[in-house]
């Protein structure tokens, strides 16, 4: 299996280390053939055929033949924080010099930590040591409810990997969304696309990335209409909220950005609300609509006319009250004990009752 589109369902969910949402490697013990950053590349690796200084040269990362005892690893911060669903070790192209086995591991740290800092956190099993087939996609399911910032992938005993997909749900920190208006349909800040009606040339996925599009690739864009009806992508936002201003961009689309769009709000009971009403749009432009509604929405849908591709979809918003205390309580649970455990000491809790705390997780249920 060597295209990650055809294996199961989790990778289908959001691949939280790739670089374009923030992922990077942070450290590895040894890099010597290929360098630890091709892992997080969000484009498939490539077959190379040149040689340098030092061999053959790899879209990937690659150790030296290990003559010691032990294993090679590389630790990855994730763009986006949130629970592993699943991983993917792919191996494409490495042949003759991919490791026998690999294991992953998850940790959950505060702030912006350090490497040194990095390797004394309380890592936990994601994927246990396992065999891997070259020149390969090999998936491994991982079954976990807790939130992680960081995973290490370990190699037994050395060799080459070309990329590390690791797909989950974005959890957000709160305390980050309380600093001021958001963009609540923002990937990076748990929003989530729960639907399209055709996404042939670009995944909606894109829509609610990070920064700017570079190209009209790294859009959403549709298959050209036939038939009658129009084209739609629903959104879930990280909590329910109040969406305040909109951003509806089609830059690079020239000539296929839509005629029209309209965005819609779901309410948590089921209600619909008008955000924007059909309104025109005009090719490669950032289109910016303040909006006047002041009813909590949890999911909005965008209905392009007829079809036609879109860069970015930004709706910037404060969480409700409700929304915001959902939120807490989805991350809360979520952390690992001894984050947790943190964050309340943080908050000048006792001991004991953050220990009681942490103990009667789920608050959320």
């Amino acid at each position: 299996m060597r295209h990650a589109e055809l294996g199961p369902a989790f990778v289908h969910l959001p691949d939280l280390a790739r670089r374009d949402l923030g992922g990077a490697v942070v450290a590895a013990n040894d890099e010597l053939f290929a360098a630890r950053e091709n892992l997080v590349l969000p484009h498939p690796a490539v077959a190379r055929t040149e040689f340098g200084h030092k061999g053959k040269e790899y879209d990937g990362w690659e150790t030296r033949r290990r003559r010691t005892a032990g294993h090679d690893w590389a630790i990855v911060r994730l763009g986006a924080p949130g629970i592993v669903a699943g991983v993917v070790v792919d191996t494409a192209f490495f042949t003759g010099n991919y490791p026998a086995q690999a294991s992953v591991e998850g940790a959950a740290v505060e702030g912006h930590p350090s490497v040194e800092e990095l390797t004394r956190a309380d890592w936990q099993p994601l994927v246990p040591l396992s065999d891997l087939a070259g020149d390969t996609a090999n998936p491994f399911p991982v079954d976990s409810d807790r939130r992680v910032t960081h995973v290490r992938l370990s190699i037994h005993p050395d060799g080459g990997v070309a990329r590390l997909r690791v797909h989950g749900t974005v959890v957000p920190d709160p305390r980050l969304l309380d600093a001021g208006p958001v963009d609540l349909a923002a990937l990076e800040n748990g929003g989530r696309v729960t639907g399209v009606s055709n996404a042939h040339y670009g995944s909606p996925l894109q829509l609610i990335g990070r920064g700017l599009a570079r190209s009209m690739g790294e859009g959403w864009e549709n298959a050209r209409r036939r038939g009658p009806g129009n084209d739609w992508v629903d959104v879930a936002l990280a909590c329910e909220g109040v969406v305040t201003l909109a951003e509806l961009d089609t830059s690079y689309f020239l000539g296929n950005a839509p005629g029209t769009a309209s965005l819609t709000g779901r309410t948590a009971d089921g209600a619909e609300v008008e955000l924007l009403p059909r309104t025109r749009l005009q090719p490669d432009t950032r289109h910016r609509f303040v909006l006047g509604g002041t009813t909590g929405v949890s999911a909005v849908r965008l209905d392009v006319f007829p079809d036609g591709g879109m860069a970015r979809l930004r709706l910037w918003g404060r969480p409700t009250a409700a929304g915001r205390a959902a939120l807490g309580r989805r991350w809360f649970d979520a952390l690992p004990d001894v984050q947790a455990l943190e964050v309340l000491g943080t908050l000048g809790v006792d001991p004991s009752e953050a220990g009681r705390l942490v103990g009667a997780r789920p608050l959320g249920a």
